[in-house]
């Protein structure tokens, strides 16, 4: 291992030292620890009882039968509205046949595992063409993503797992494994991986292979939890999108509206277009409107980027040279911060952006503006979304002096509004516009830094 390697590999673990202790410490400090792992495991273990997941009413008699009555409203909203898809199940069952402490603890240490391991994989691709930025970049990551081991978010696992199997499909090691991870994290947060897997479908060669692996294997895992959910729960549809809607209310938990000022953490495009229009089919449009023709770019740029025979002499198989890599890192990096901004996602979600640092080291390897575009906006992508940085703005959001302020209190609303999905905009479309400029030309020599 080279010096600069062992470097950036130190910064990570630093990192990594961080998110572990810090994240042990608040989970056992905060009054009710990981209220997100909640909401997958009583819904599973109202499903081992064979009543209804999607039914609050169902719910409630499962945890309040384990002793959670003293719980806040919030919290009890989170453990007994089920909003995740059936598919999500197989992941969630195995716990829940544990009771509550053993569960909780081996969910905690699942998170910190799988989060640890995804980002030294990650490092180690990026470590290819900067590896002391890639270490210093995921470290700064990991040491502000103390708020998965608090709240116990299925995020962490479930975008490790998408990680995990991008490095196993890259290395072409252990791809059955690589396989598994990625349909467990399309099964559990779609809105995650699913832009992620379509990058493989429209690479097409080894990877379109790959991804239709992936569905099939998916489909095979969760097709008895779909089933047993038609059984027990035949209208959970209708019950899903109303546990939804409860949450989407105006002021209610995922509100992005403006009269809510801002619900914590909230990161999607709607958080900024809902401040100039209030109804939801409004500003739903128009985020729609912004990120449909950034995601079209993107897919034509994917599909004009797969292999064709007339090129397999650069290569001996799809994508398996550094040519096509450098590409397929562009292309990740652009739809990781795409991903966050047409639909409902919070701050925990914003750790995809973990597959946008190697594209980061790419650029600033081969040196130019861009290098400096990709820098400045990927950091600011990291430290925005970031636990302290939330953590901050919340701080100052809920002073009572300033909010006496009046016009200064609410211009800083404002640019905490408009901060994190402005930067994940500007970022979408820079990587777009460099991965589809690179798509455009034939692959060079410069394509393999």
């Amino acid at each position: 291992m080279t010096r600069e390697r062992r470097d950036g590999l130190t910064m990570l673990l630093l990192g990594g030292l961080v998110f572990i202790m810090l994240g042990a410490v608040l989970e056992n400090a905060v009054p009710v620890s990981l209220t997100d792992f909640r909401a997958l495991y009583y819904p599973a273990r109202c499903l081992l009882q064979h009543h209804d997941p999607y039914k609050t009413r169902d719910v409630e008699h499962v945890y309040e039968a384990e002793g959670h009555t003293p719980d806040t409203a919030a919290t009890r909203q989170i453990a007994t509205q089920n909003v995740y898809p059936p598919t999500s199940f197989i992941m969630s069952i195995p716990f829940a046949l544990l009771p509550w402490g053993p569960a909780h603890l081996l969910w905690l240490l699942l998170i910190f595992a799988s989060v640890l391991l995804a980002s030294i994989l990650i490092w180690d691709l990026g470590a290819e063409y900067a590896p002391i930025l890639s270490g210093f970049m995921i470290g700064f990551l990991l040491a502000n993503s103390e708020v998965l081991a608090m709240t116990g978010n299925a995020a962490g696992i479930a975008i490790s797992l998408c990680c995990i199997a991008v490095w196993c499909f890259f290395r072409e090691r252990f791809v059955r494994a690589g396989i598994l991870c990625l349909a467990v994290s399309l099964a559990v947060k779609p809105h995650d991986a699913g832009l992620v897997w379509l990058y493989f479908l429209l690479a097409g060669g080894v990877y379109r292979r790959r991804a239709w692996q992936v569905l099939l294997v998916m489909i095979a895992l969760t097709l008895s939890s779909i089933l047993w959910i038609w059984l027990v729960s035949p209208h959970w549809m209708q019950e899903m999108h109303t546990n939804l809607l409860a949450y989407s209310l105006p002021g209610g938990t995922n509100d992005p509206s403006a009269s809510a000022m801002g619900p914590e953490g909230v990161i999607d495009l709607q958080s900024a277009t809902s401040f100039f229009w209030s109804d939801p089919r409004i500003y739903n449009l128009a985020s729609y409107l912004i990120c449909a023709p950034l995601l079209l770019a993107w897919a034509l740029a994917a599909f004009r980027s797969r292999f064709s025979q007339a090129r397999a002499w650069l290569a001996l198989a799809a994508f398996r040279s550094r040519f096509s890599q450098a590409r397929a890192w562009l292309a990740l990096a652009a739809i990781a911060a795409l991903s966050m901004l047409p639909v409902y996602h919070r701050q925990y979600d914003a750790k995809l952006l973990l597959l946008a640092v190697p594209a980061c080291g790419l650029l600033w390897a081969r040196g130019g503006r861009a290098r400096w575009f990709a820098l400045g906006l990927t950091a600011m992508g990291l430290v925005t979304t970031g636990d302290f940085f939330w953590t901050t703005a919340l701080g100052i959001a809920r002073n009572p002096s300033l909010r006496a302020t009046g016009v200064l209190w609410q211009s800083l609303m404002i640019a905490l509004r408009f901060s994190v999905p402005v930067i994940l905009l500007a970022m979408s479309i820079f990587y777009v516009w460099v991965f589809a400029r690179q798509c455009a030309k034939p692959i060079t020599g410069q394509d393999a830094f």
